[in-house]
């Protein structure tokens, strides 16, 4: 490792860390094809599909092929979170509203005590885990360094084609490492720098969103890569 040249301040070990990581995402992603991608390995998964085969309420996307997505939820392994959002002072009007939940939901998550329930979410294709975080990173620029004003959900046209949506998704991801490489550090301390509609974001400091953002990547590509293992030994 080349200690020399290794950056040791915040913005730069977080830059640090996600050009790894989206290296690493790279390589792994070398030769998917297109079964593969749309490959569903077990029943009732979210996926990419024609709008009018949509098999979920609030499916998005501007053109035929539409993400899956559910009703509003918390899902059990964010319970800590929305315990930690509570403890920083959020109200719970506040918390329902950014979870897109009733009030009663987040009551009752706040009161849970115990292990918390199994996690239900339902497994996820290549193809879905790809288009959300390439709605993500499009809608993290454009309510952060563009014109805050495109809904992220219908910035990006989604595809069955791997190549094509490859060839969109790395530009974007791209654009938005570089535009976070210019950010200062009082603007990495600014609440709200980002307005990022879906989350947390306007609450929160642009360092702790440049952190989530890193995270969301990781563990989205890490589970593309497991994917990707299980197809290769598939019987």
């Amino acid at each position: 490792m080349d200690t020399e040249h290794t950056r040791t301040d915040r913005l730069g070990l977080l830059l640090e860390q996600f050009d790894k990581a989206r290296e690493m995402a790279q390589v792994r992603l070398t030769g998917l094809g297109d079964e593969e991608y749309l490959w569903e390995p077990a029943p009732d998964c979210w996926s990419l599909r024609r709008r009018s085969e949509a098999v979920t309420p609030r499916a998005f996307g501007p053109g035929e092929w539409v993400l899956d997505l559910g009703a509003p939820d918390i899902p059990a392994s964010e319970y800590a979170e929305v315990a930690r959002q509570a403890a920083d002072g959020m109200t719970v009007d506040k918390i329902a509203d950014d979870w897109s939940v009733t009030v009663e939901r987040v009551e009752q998550v706040l009161a849970h005590t115990g292990e918390p329930e199994p996690d239900t979410t339902p497994i996820t294709t290549i193809a879905w885990r790809l288009g959300h975080l390439h709605f993500q990173f499009a809608g993290a620029w454009e309510w952060t360094f563009g014109e805050r004003r495109h809904d992220p959900k219908q910035m990006v046209d989604f595809s069955p084609s791997t190549a094509l949506t490859l060839d969109r998704f790395w530009p974007v991801i791209d654009r938005w490492r570089a535009a976070v490489a210019t950010v200062t550090d009082d603007e990495l301390d600014t609440i709200g720098f980002s307005q990022y509609p879906y989350g947390s974001d306007p609450d929160d400091p642009y360092i702790a969103v440049v952190a989530g953002a890193n995270l969301e990547f990781i563990h989205h590509m890490a589970e593309i890569a497991l994917l990707r293992d299980l197809w290769r030994a598939r019987s």
